[in-house]
């Protein structure tokens, strides 16, 4: 072999030796061990599931809210159905008593159509009656198990010269949804007699 053969021959192989040795196996390799793409799965699946719960729970209650929305307004329209027509009314008698500082279960009054008007709770259900009609003011999602009126300046003149008005105190409980236990209320209105029964 030439000597000139032979110097580029260990020329290559010195240089070959002195490039192995300065450029680092990691150089060399593209992607991702085993074990870094197991360690990324891991954390990538548990924040997921965090969120997902999270995300889960967040959907319980908005249904739960959605559940008591729906039974706060049906009792709030019963409630304003009630007082619109009792300011119209006339005759306010509450338990068949005319004025009752104590309370009474039922309240009866002449609507402006001159019917006989009764409010009352029946199997926790907040009742309307007018004549042999008999129409439930509240639904299914709606359980009143309380209610009481209050009624003042009843009487007729010259017995009683105040003008006539009547407190509502409603109490119950109110659907929050499937599995979910109902939560609990007490509402009080007013109402007083728009005309005058002086």
């Amino acid at each position: 072999m030439p000597i000139a053969t032979m110097n580029h021959f260990q020329f290559s192989i010195f240089n070959f030796k002195k490039e192995r040795r300065l450029v680092s196996p990691k150089q060399h390799e593209h992607g991702y061990t085993l074990i870094e793409l197991v360690v990324a799965v891991g954390l990538f699946s548990f924040i997921m599931m965090l969120s997902s719960g999270a995300y889960l729970m967040m959907i319980g209650v908005n249904h739960q809210a959605q559940s008591i929305a729906t039974g706060i307004n049906d009792l709030s329209f019963a409630l304003e159905t009630m007082t619109r027509e009792i300011r119209t009314g006339s005759q306010y008698s509450c338990g068949g008593l005319g004025d009752c500082p104590s309370g009474a279960s039922s309240f009866s009054f002449m609507n402006k159509n001159g019917e006989l008007v009764t409010y009352d709770i029946s199997a926790g259900v907040l009742r309307r009656t007018v004549g042999a009609s008999v129409n439930a003011l509240t639904g299914t999602s709606v359980n009143v198990s309380g209610l009481t009126f209050y009624a003042s300046g009843t009487k007729p003149v010259p017995t009683d010269y105040e003008q006539a008005r009547v407190s509502i105190i409603i109490s119950g409980t109110v659907s929050a949804g499937a599995g979910k236990p109902d939560q609990s209320f007490t509402v009080e209105t007013g109402a007083t007699m728009r005309g005058t029964d002086l």
